[in-house]
């Protein structure tokens, strides 16, 4: 599974570039995703392709497990910040 963000420039923002959708695709491969995702593409648009799940170690066992790629570190259990209290 992958997601696909589609960034548009954007001079009123910092960066440059607004997020402008975000998309969980089905597909298996990152060619697919990127095919689907270039039939929405205008000419100031710019894709970025991830990986939806990632495998991470948990920081207080360290065994393995998988989040999303867009977790914040501080929501995530591989970070030290998500088990203080």
């Amino acid at each position: 599974m992958y997601t696909i963000e589609i960034y548009r420039k954007d001079a009123r923002k910092k960066a440059g570039e607004r997020l402008l959708a975000k998309e969980d695709l089905s597909v298996t491969s990152i060619e697919g995703a990127t095919r689907y995702a270039n039939k929405l593409l205008g000419p100031k648009d710019r894709v970025s392709v991830h990986q939806t799940m990632v495998t991470k170690r948990n920081a207080m066992n360290g065994k393995p497990f998988e989040e999303r790629y867009d977790t914040p570190y501080y929501c995530s259990p591989s970070s030290e910040t998500y088990w203080c209290s």
